[in-house]
């Protein structure tokens, strides 16, 4: 079965804002991405903030245009497409959920219309047939019929977020993309959303790319969790083995640093300088917070290489030991010199 969608050596370049309009420093938000996402699969993205997370989101939605490398949808390559195709293409097959439901939406449109727009823009049916869709989408997301005249403002958080679901399921789409979708609601709605989603993906049969910095929630949600640090995938694992067998020494890092209330764990400290994107280090860009870096690890970035489980790569120079806990990382990370 082909993949819905799928990324091939992807980079994307920015110009640097802070460096003026003249400024000749680049960004370099994603660097050689290659992710493919099958028909029903859910893969999970994590990393700090500023790794790229964002940025991949956009460029699978066909919003970023890559510097270089091919997006492909269904096999096609969505930017040799005509822009009337790739709207039609992207628009019509994909949703995206984003951060912040409050900025997401139009506030001044009342629901039904936030839920109507796409139908009206991709001509779906009739007028009668739109407004039985906007009552199923509704419906479908655990939103009384009374708030179809309500606008944004009136609601709470959570009932906002469900609107963005709403309408990011509004034309059928095969994949759908959720960029932090809980990260700006409180701690209360957050399992709400999250089982709305796992609820939907399972009753639509959806493919879904989660984005979030919370390794322990994207490994609940996913089928296969990527890690990324500056720009760059380091790891893909499956999501039931992120938290045990993972090689990555980073993506053991962000497993630590989250807390666990049944076995808790000390997080691993990085204690080298934080790198800039706009002027990356040398070979493996994690090196220089990372208590097992050596020269290898600094004339070049290490290739993908295969662990013992299916589906499970890494990129790393001196990987962690496949079946040791992170536990017994941290005293040894502690007693690293800054480099």
């Amino acid at each position: 079965m082909n993949a819905v969608v799928e990324l091939a050596d992807v980079h994307v370049v920015h110009r640097a804002r802070s460096g003026g309009l003249f400024s000749r420093d680049r960004v370099y938000a994603l660097t050689g991405a290659d992710l493919t996402v099958a028909p029903g699969e859910t893969v999970g993205v994590v990393g700090e903030s500023g790794c790229g997370k964002s940025t991949l989101a956009k460029v699978l939605m066909g919003i970023e245009r890559p510097a270089s490398g091919t997006v492909s949808f269904h096999g096609r390559d969505l930017w040799s497409m005509s822009a009337g195709e790739r709207r039609a293409a992207v628009g019509a097959g994909t949703g995206m959920v984003f951060q912040d439901p409050s900025t997401a939406l139009n506030r001044r449109l009342p629901v039904g219309r936030i839920l109507r727009d796409p139908l009206d823009v991709h001509h779906r049916g009739t007028k009668a047939q739109r407004e039985e869709r906007v009552r199923e989408l509704m419906s479908l997301v655990g939103l009384p019929g009374a708030l179809a005249d309500a606008l944004p403002g009136r609601l709470s958080g959570g009932q906002r977020q469900r609107v963005a679901i709403a309408r990011a399921l509004a034309l059928d789409p095969e994949l759908v993309v959720a960029d932090e979708p809980t990260s700006a609601l409180d701690v209360s709605v957050r399992a709400q959303i999250l089982n709305l989603l796992l609820d939907l993906r399972e009753r639509l049969g959806l493919a879904m790319v989660f984005v979030s910095h919370d390794i322990q929630t994207v490994r609940r949600m996913s089928d296969r969790v990527i890690t990324m640090y500056l720009g760059r995938i380091v790891e893909e694992t499956p999501a039931g083995r992120v938290t045990d067998r993972s090689r990555h020494p980073y993506t053991r890092a962000l497993f630590s640093a989250t807390p666990g209330l049944l076995d808790p764990i000390d997080p691993i400290p990085l204690t080298g300088p934080v790198p800039s994107a706009t002027r990356p280090p040398s070979g493996c860009p994690f090196r220089t917070r990372c208590w097992k870096a050596d020269e290898a690890c600094a004339a070049r970035m290490p290739e993908f290489s295969a662990a013992s489980d299916p589906g499970h790569r890494y990129r790393c120079h001196h990987p962690v030991e496949e079946d040791r806990p992170t536990r017994d990382l941290v005293p040894q990370n502690q007693t690293r010199e800054p480099s």
